[in-house]
């Protein structure tokens, strides 16, 4: 587990809630923050159930990005990657967690470690929490969630289920 903060990003907030599983963030970091924006964006649909499940969540915390000159520097990213990606830098985060090729990108650029969704299942395998990633990985591609053939080959022989 990092000791600086890990910031997330929707996605892997609205996979994992999908999966009924936000609760390995909690396990697996202890505490995890998200920006104003991120919390809007998680909210804006089936927003009483969203709300309910970040409720039942204390270890995400909605944190405001002082710096919102940071924000717009990073005006070509969407406004939940550009607070992330802000709020990491004010905060000195330990790990970025976001899906979006675009934001990771920046992520590295900036020096941040970064994992995504399918890492977080790969750390909950890795520590016992779950059984498997594969089952998961159809869930969230009939929820919609578009993975990469050749990432999801990856994934799976990085969590030993591939023969």
């Amino acid at each position: 587990m990092p000791e600086q903060p890990v910031i997330s990003n929707n996605t892997p907030l609205v996979a994992l809630w999908v999966l009924n599983r936000l609760d390995l963030m909690g396990t697996i970091f202890g505490e995890v923050l998200i920006p104003q924006a991120v919390y809007t964006e998680f909210v804006a649909f089936e927003r009483e159930l969203r709300q309910n499940a970040l409720w039942d969540a204390p270890w995400i915390r909605t944190m405001a990005v002082a710096n919102q000159q940071s924000v717009r520097a990073l005006s070509d990213l969407g406004p939940g990657e550009a607070e992330v990606l802000a709020l990491a830098q004010e905060r000195g985060a330990g790990l970025v967690i976001i899906d979006e090729a675009k934001g990771r990108r920046y992520a590295q650029r900036m020096g941040f470690r970064l994992t995504g969704t399918l890492g977080v299942l790969l750390l909950a395998k890795e520590r016992g929490m779950i059984d498997s990633v594969t089952p998961l990985l159809a869930d969230l591609q009939a929820a919609g969630l578009r993975l990469h053939p050749v990432l999801i080959t990856r994934v799976l022989r990085l969590a030993g289920e591939t023969a």
